[in-house]
């Protein structure tokens, strides 16, 4: 297991120091495991001779940052005598913290000799920390371009310092450009997992200026298409003027040969989306949609008559690459890390789906079961992994996947880490996540479904059950005549053009919306789901308790479904699933020393957390959506310590958002949590969310990381008059537009002193 402590973030906020000299010929020293200390604070050795202090603090003799949390120091044994009493203390600003229990002796026996002593500071102390979460398309400086980028990371760090926060989360800054358009605004949908997101590129660094920067800057919220225009336009120019120089440069090369393994593919299948109008690479001609080293050597190649074309893309990403390591770097130097985010899944039309599909199932989608975000579950439209086929070269992908990670981040997040235990599994005629399947999975037998009291019956569970009596449940006073086939004793069957949500979607979208969504549901109408890789074996329907076909079953077979159910989703895969995430993360998380974070919220296995506890990855930690199922509301001061904790993410509502959502749950999270009697308010004030954010900050967890829009919404002089568009992502629209922007500077936002103030307090009343 790696201790997490020795991960790369400690190595910014500790860094290694040059031990002193120790010149005698007999030396006592000490290696101190302590990681109780905070950056500001230091390690000493006190005791009873003269040599350590005589007991006194003023005294104390310093122990040098061998490697966090390694402390060391070497002394002269003549100078301690042959016995003496020592402790290790944390000094802090005048402030001094002893180590528990009673004093370490030390004798000298027989003759004098060098000596090594390994200790560890006693106590139930540990290092915390405390950041904030946001995307880099919603930071905004008064040199930003209408969307954030990667230089106003800078100043985005300077906040951190200024308010006490040692960790800058973001969302995944992938090249997603497969339109031009603001459909590229989903960051979990990028074309490379290697390439940066072009509009993340600060022009204003590279020389542009103009009127429109300042009106696009100035809009309340991302104009994608507008900002991705302006960019475009600039860089072409730009290329056209200094780009060939550049290529030829030292710097460029080093960056081209670091990088060539992924740069050229990812340049080539760029200039080919150009050239057919569209990154589904299944429309491009035979000889282009077919990938091969032959064909990118050619369009590599200087010679090719469309080079520039190509170079153009190589050119863009060493410029991003050379920006965004920059930042990085400065933040650094301030004792700041940034924590980056993995997406779980790749585009199908995508560089990878393209040069090597073979690691992918591309005839199904990824996606997740009903959770709290989406009642009828998500849909992302990504293939699924090849689980099989990638561990044959010991799952390289991947690491070459993180180790790209390591080149900008000291933590990362698994979106989505349950997708290494199991990924939930959509057909291609599906729309919607309902009629999904966890694979791999262990579905039930013929054999067994009999055994169980429930022998398989084709007709009744496997297909639609559609009655004339609850019709009107669906479609209220709409008409379903044209898509449904009478049969006997009020019965009906979709008809041929209305069999899958696929079919549907295609004849109705935009069309007629409310038939559309009965029509969604009718289909749904199943108990089982056959399992498209084992015939003959059957997956219960996720949330079949909630359909008609349900409903009608005889309680016998209510009984004896449930009990299948139960086994199946909450017990039968457990040691399965965990088994079968040890075989892949292990060498995934070793691949790289950063910090590991999984986001494990949904429906999550019992084997999940062991999982991640024994390979010392962070779990996520929502107050709103507690693991436990019995439970409303997570308690803070319970969490564990291997933990992130947020009051939110880029999934959920604000504080205040969530606040006016539900107003029974905000009242039982008024009397409950925060032990308010009486009504609640209607919305959250600033001194509410102050106690929320301190609850949070209070928890043992190792991290509190909350979005910049619940720190802002302490000061209600300061938070933004609009609650509702604080909100980055609503995950039951498949197609939302990603364009939340902060509504004040980021200098503005480095003076409101009172605020910052406030923050910094808490931070460091909390020991973060």
């Amino acid at each position: 297991m790696k201790n997490i402590y020795e991960t790369s973030p400690f190595g910014t906020f500790f860094p290694a120091e040059k031990e002193a000299v120790c010149r005698a010929k007999h030396q006592l020293s000490w290696r101190v495991y302590a990681p109780v200390v905070r950056p500001s604070q230091r390690v000493y050795i006190v005791g009873s001779c003269e040599a350590l202090g005589q007991w006194n603090v003023d005294k104390a003799l310093p122990l040098t940052i061998a490697s966090y949390p390694y402390w060391s120091i070497k002394l002269d044994l003549k100078t301690l005598g042959s016995e003496f009493e020592y402790k290790f203390i944390v000094k802090d600003n005048g402030s001094v913290l002893w180590e528990e229990g009673d004093n370490r002796r030390y004798y000298v026996c027989g003759e004098m000799e060098s000596e090594h002593i390994e200790a560890g500071f006693r106590g139930d102390f540990q290092w915390r920390g405390a950041g904030v979460a946001i995307p880099v398309f919603s930071l905004r400086s008064e040199q930003s371009q209408g969307i954030g980028d990667f230089v106003d990371l800078k100043k985005m760090g300077d906040w951190a310092v200024a308010t006490g926060q040692k960790v800058i989360q973001i969302l995944p800054i992938n090249d997603t450009t497969m339109t031009f358009t603001w459909r590229d605004s989903y960051p979990y949908s990028a074309i490379s997992i290697f390439a940066l997101n072009p509009m993340y590129l600060s022009i204003v660094e590279m020389g542009a200026t103009g009127e429109e920067i300042a009106q696009l800057n100035a809009g309340e919220t991302v104009d994608y298409d507008a900002v991705c225009a302006l960019k475009w336009n600039f860089i072409r120019k730009e290329f056209a003027r200094s780009g060939r120089r550049t290529l030829k440069t030292k710097a460029y090369q080093a960056f081209f040969e670091a990088n060539k393994d992924w740069l050229e593919d990812y340049a080539a299948f760029c200039y080919l989306r150009d050239k057919y109008q569209t990154a589904y690479f299944e429309k491009w001609s035979a000889k282009d949609k077919k990938y091969s080293k032959k064909l990118v050597a050619k369009l590599c190649d200087e010679k090719f008559e469309d080079y520039g074309k190509v170079a153009i893309y190589m050119w863009v990403q060493y410029h991003l690459d050379r920006q965004l390591k920059e930042s990085v770097a400065y933040c650094r130097s301030l004792g700041v890390v940034l924590k980056g985010d993995i997406p779980i899944g790749i585009s199908r039309d995508s560089v990878e789906a393209w040069s090597d599909g073979r690691l992918f199932n591309m005839n199904c989608q990824a996606g997740a079961p009903p959770d709290d975000f989406s009642a009828d579950g998500q849909n992302w439209g990504f293939p699924t992994y090849n689980w099989e086929v990638m561990a044959q070269d010991g799952y390289a992908w991947w690491k070459r996947r993180f180790e790209k990670m390591a080149d900008y981040f000291d933590l990362y997040r698994i979106d989505h880490i349950l997708g290494f235990f199991r990924i939930w599994e959509i057909p291609m005629d599906s729309i919607v996540g309902l009629l999904g399947y966890f694979n791999p999975a262990m579905p039930f037998s013929y054999d067994e479904l009999a055994q169980r009291g429930m022998p398989m019956n084709h007709e009744r569970y496997l297909r639609p059950q559609i009655h004339h009596n609850y019709l009107h449940e669906f479609f209220g006073e709409e008409d379903w005549t044209p898509y449904l086939d009478a049969k006997e004793n009020g019965y009906y069957s979709l008809k041929e053009e209305y069999n899958t949500q696929r079919k549907i979607n295609k004849a109705l979208a935009g069309k007629n919306e409310k038939a559309m969504r009965a029509l969604y549901g009718l289909t749904g109408e199943v108990l089982f789901i056959e399992d498209p890789r084992k015939p003959g074996h059957f997956h219960p329907r996720i949330a079949a308790q909630q359909t008609k076909s349900y409903e009608w079953l005889s309680q016998w077979e209510k009984d004896r479904f449930n009990d299948l159910y139960n086994d199946f989703f909450y017990h039968r895969h457990n040691d399965f699933w965990g088994a079968l995430a040890m075989e892949k993360l292990p060498a995934l998380v070793d691949a790289t020393n950063m910090m590991c974070c999984g986001e494990d919220l949904g429906m999550v296995p019992a084997c999940v957390g062991p999982v991640m506890n024994n390979l010392g990855i962070l779990s996520l930690e929502v107050q709103r959506m507690p693991k436990d199922p019995s439970i409303e509301f997570g308690f803070t001061n319970l969490y564990p310590y291997k933990c992130v904790c947020t009051t939110g993410s880029h999934d959920t509502s604000t504080i205040r958002g969530w606040w006016h959502e539900d107003r029974e749950q905000t009242q039982a999270y008024y009397n409950q949590i925060l032990w308010k009697q009486g009504q609640a308010p209607a919305d959250a004030s600033g001194e509410l969310c102050e106690i929320i954010v301190n609850n949070h900050l209070a928890s043992p967890a190792i991290w509190t990381i909350l979005p910049l829009q619940d720190w802002l919404a302490m000061d209600e002089k300061v938070r933004k008059a609009d609650v509702d568009s604080e909100r980055i992502n609503i995950p039951a629209i498949p197609n939302h537009y990603w364009r939340y922007r902060m509504h004040l500077t980021l200098e503005e936002l480095l003076g409101e002193s009172e605020l910052n103030g406030k923050i910094a307090r808490m931070i460091r009343d909390n020991r973060r």
